[in-house]
């Protein structure tokens, strides 16, 4: 069995709590990261919505257009 593979049986295995649980996580990480490096928030409010934009595409397709 592949990492992949393997990765993808643990991930099975988490409820909604889990996953909200590690989506909390992941965006405290980022405020920390955030809090360390303050120049990564005089970035311009533009390159945030683009990153928004293309990491939102793939879900919106799965959960609306997909069939």
């Amino acid at each position: 069995m592949g990492l992949l593979e393997d990765m993808d049986q643990r991930v099975r295995k988490l409820g909604i709590v889990e996953v909200k649980l590690a989506q909390g996580a992941a965006m405290f990480f980022v405020l920390i990261i955030a809090k360390l490096i303050p120049q990564i928030m005089d970035i311009n409010v533009w390159w945030f919505v683009a990153l928004l934009v293309v990491c939102a595409m793939k879900p919106f397709y799965v959960f609306w257009i997909k069939q």
